[in-house]
């Protein structure tokens, strides 16, 4: 959410954006959002004006009581200064009512005009738009076939849908085997891997109220990926970056504390709306899955240089992995109306012989900030707005399907790289349990 002002004193600006953003029907709401502020300062003036009159004509009541009990005719003066007051009681009141019919009326606009994108976004109206910028490890293609991600776990007796579609329907699955035991392992190894880069480990609340939710992503994506608990102010996370920035929520964080820079685990549940292609069948696109999180608070002139640590985190791990990548950029039309700046990173896979997006990381500016009221004190000890950010450290299953492709063997197995090993009980080859 944009500062008011800013609005205010650059709507060319906020409207440029928005067609950047290729939301053109958007653009009213600015001179909307402009006009209703002025309706809304107008109020709060007149208000101020009448409370301001309030204490002068109380007092001037009070002198004319007094005056009364020698002179009878300055009472039916005060009578008249009395329902003067009663009048302008009544105003204040519908003033007040106003006023708060108004703000409701700008918050609501405010909270769907898109944060100002970074000049260095590329441009286009969705993610056919995307500009890859880097690659990392060299793809491979086999000599060999490789099996569709869901057949490749059954060769080691490692996943059951059909029993999760009894139980729970469509979009869930049983990992059982080595193949769960895997998927522990690489948020083990994820774990690790970020508090080796210094950050602090954290498991946060699972559900969230209504008012986090607001503070931490728009009402499109709301609508589209959280699940609500009925008859309560609760909803499911869709990532722990959710719980995680609310936890700061109505916070001034001590200067010295900043930046934060958090890595935290959390089950995912997504509604995943819409029709998906064959690719994203299996537990490609899913409802409940499993992710290692980073998240970082800081100062607002520390936030670019923390977007490209924390991309730079995921090829690091994935290569660690032996898994090549790419980093993706993504385009104005691909960013979600809070971020910034945000870019992809996406795994290759030599079944498809194409990447697919495995990690998303995201600088979200003052936007969840300004939402939330997470703040600092300056050095000058003025009160700052702080930035956020957030990445995928790693999330399987999704993440397994680029590690079984990329570490498979022609006879079947699937070795394990070497920084593994500890959290596979010493394991370095899977070996299928039927063909």
């Amino acid at each position: 959410m944009l500062d008011i002002r800013f609005v205010r004193e650059n709507p060319d600006i906020v409207k440029e954006n928005i067609k950047k953003k290729f939301q053109d029907a958007k653009l009213p709401l600015v001179d909307e959002v402009i006009d209703l502020d002025a309706q809304r300062r107008a109020a709060i003036a007149e208000a101020d004006e009448l409370r301001k009159n309030r204490n002068a004509l109380s007092k001037q009541i009070g002198m004319l009581m007094g005056q009364a009990k020698k002179d009878p005719s300055k009472l039916a003066e005060a009578e008249a200064v009395k329902k003067q007051v009663t009048q302008q009681a009544e105003r204040l009141a519908e003033l007040e009512k106003q006023e708060t019919v108004l703000d409701e009326e700008v918050r609501k606009r405010m909270m769907v005009i898109p944060q100002i994108i970074d000049d260095s976004v590329p441009l286009g109206p969705d993610d056919s738009a995307n500009v890859e910028v880097e690659r990392f490890g060299e793809p491979k293609v086999p000599d060999f076939p490789i099996p569709y991600h869901t057949d490749l776990m059954e060769t080691f007796d490692g996943i059951d849908m059909d029993a999760a579609g009894r139980v729970s329907g469509n979009g869930f699955y049983y990992l059982l085997g080595d193949i769960a035991r895997l998927h522990e392992a690489v948020l083990a190894y994820g774990r690790d891997f970020m508090i080796s880069k210094g950050f602090t480990y954290c498991i946060p609340p699972f559900m969230i109220h209504g008012n986090v939710v607001e503070g931490v992503m728009s009402q499109t994506d709301m609508d589209g990926m959280m699940y609500k608990i009925e008859g309560e102010d609760l909803y499911l996370i869709g990532t722990s970056e959710h719980s995680m920035i609310g936890r700061f929520i109505d916070q001034i964080i001590p200067n010295e504390k900043l930046p934060q820079t958090l890595t935290s685990y959390s089950p995912c549940f997504r509604k995943e709306k819409g029709a998906h292609g064959i690719e994203e069948r299996g537990v490609y696109r899913i409802h409940q899955f499993e992710k290692q999180e980073m998240i970082v608070v800081c100062k607002p002139e520390e936030s670019k240089d923390w977007y490209e640590k924390l991309w730079r985190y995921s090829v690091e791990l994935f290569r660690s992995l032996d898994i090549p990548v790419r980093q993706l950029e993504c385009c104005s039309g691909d960013l979600a109306d809070l971020k910034v700046k945000s870019c992809d990173i996406e795994a290759w896979s030599p079944r498809q012989q194409k990447y697919f997006e495995v990690c998303s990381c995201s600088n979200l500016g003052d936007a969840q900030a300004r939402r939330l009221r997470i703040r600092y004190k300056d050095e000058n000890g003025k009160t700052q707005l702080c930035h956020t950010l957030n990445n995928t450290c790693v999330a399987p299953p999704r993440m397994l399907i680029a590690f079984l492709e990329n570490n498979l063997q022609a006879d079947g197995t699937v070795k394990i790289p070497e920084v593994l090993w500890p959290y596979m009980g010493g394991t370095k080859v899977l070996v299928p349990t039927k063909k």
